[in-house]
């Protein structure tokens, strides 16, 4: 049979590991978004404070309100040393009732 366009690359050999998206440790920048009131950016700078165990630096967070003013979108960069404290964070903020939606 014969297929048009090179070959696919060839996937990882048996007992391979695939190389992760993200090497750690890294920079990495969480979007958290949610209702314009109640201080949301500084609950979420809270939340991150408590999830990393460290002050979070204001230089680390950019906030960018929606179009009608409803709502805001709150960029935080955080320093991860694992995969697995990335999950972790991203499963706190599965729990968290004022955040709609989160990247």
């Amino acid at each position: 049979m014969n297929q048009d366009g090179p070959p696919a690359p060839p996937g990882p050999a048996a007992g391979e590991e695939k190389k992760p998206l993200i090497e750690y440790p890294a920079v990495y920048t969480f979007k958290v978004m949610g209702k314009q009131e109640h201080g949301f950016v500084e609950y979420v700078r809270a939340l991150f404070k408590r999830l990393m165990g460290t002050e979070i630096s204001p230089d680390s967070i950019r906030e960018q309100p929606s179009s009608k003013g409803k709502y805001v979108s709150v960029s935080i960069s955080v320093y991860l040393l694992s995969e697995e404290h990335r999950r972790s964070i991203y499963a706190q903020l599965h729990q968290e009732k004022r955040v709609i939606y989160y990247l």
